[in-house]
């Protein structure tokens, strides 16, 4: 098992993404960002000159496999991932493999996805290595990712929620997925595996004016409850009055966005 809560991969299959759910409660508040960016439609664009086969790797719920396959049917597409359970959702054709040793043949794919998952893998070098290892050479990988400033705000609620609860003047922050893999050294990461990377930059403001979008996102976060080092109930319960605080008060609650998509060449 895994020391890092968010590598473990018995969190990973029964919790984390046993289904659709949490990671949809997570896509959903970039609904409240403006400017509002299609991210499929960024990728299949990068995705232009791409003949042949693609492979979305970590596809969980299927967001990205589902629009490739309707504007580019010429693809042949497979969708992988760790979590039998949020497959079931998720079109076919799909295997379930972990992407530190995926079952596809060197150099046999024209195109890798790796589209907010690289945090998720326990040794990330070795984990672009595997990438990188089914790509044709001069294929494209497409991997996305959150700056470390990415709401922030969330990670101030969360904290101010949290020392509340326990009754100290500063609470521990919430599970940060990308820290991982963040943005800011992201393109470091990459060059050793890949050349040509292209970063598209991607910032803008979340407003809510009410609390449930920012509560179902944070209580997204339930499957790694046990590591934050505060009841998580009881704090989710102090986030919703502090929000509602601040919106009564302000009429709005602003979050910074900051996320990012590289489009790199083998």
């Amino acid at each position: 098992m895994s020391s890092e809560p968010t590598t473990d991969r018995i969190v990973l299959t029964t919790a984390a993404y046993a289904c659709g759910q949490h990671l949809s409660a997570r896509q959903a508040l970039y609904r409240y960002q403006t400017p509002a960016y299609d991210l499929p439609a960024i990728v299949i664009e990068n995705l232009a000159t791409v003949t042949g086969t693609v492979a979305d790797i970590g596809c969980g719920n299927g967001h990205y496999l589902r629009r490739l396959r309707t504007r580019r049917p010429d693809l042949t597409t497979i969708g992988i991932d760790i979590a039998v359970g949020i497959l079931r959702q998720t079109p076919p054709p799909v295997a379930v493999a972990d992407a530190a040793a995926l079952p596809l043949q060197n150099e046999s794919v024209d195109a890798v996805l790796a589209m907010h998952m690289l945090y998720h893998i326990t040794d990330t070098e070795a984990g672009l290595a595997e990438l990188t290892r089914i790509l044709r050479p001069r294929g494209i990988l497409v991997v996305s990712t959150n700056a470390n400033n990415d709401k922030h705000e969330l990670d101030d609620l969360w904290a101010a929620a949290a020392a509340d609860v326990l009754g100290t003047p500063n609470g521990p922050r919430r599970i940060s997925l990308s820290s991982r893999f963040p943005l800011d050294d992201a393109q470091d990461r990459l060059r050793p595996h890949v050349s040509d990377i292209h970063l598209i930059d991607l910032r803008g403001t979340i407003t809510v004016t009410e609390p449930q979008p920012v509560l179902d996102h944070l209580a997204s976060y339930r499957a790694w409850a046990h590591q934050t080092g505060v009841p998580f109930e009881a704090t989710l319960h102090r986030v919703r009055e502090r929000l509602t605080e601040a919106i009564d008060r302000d009429g709005t609650f602003l979050i910074s966005g900051h996320g990012g998509i590289l489009v790199c060449r083998r």
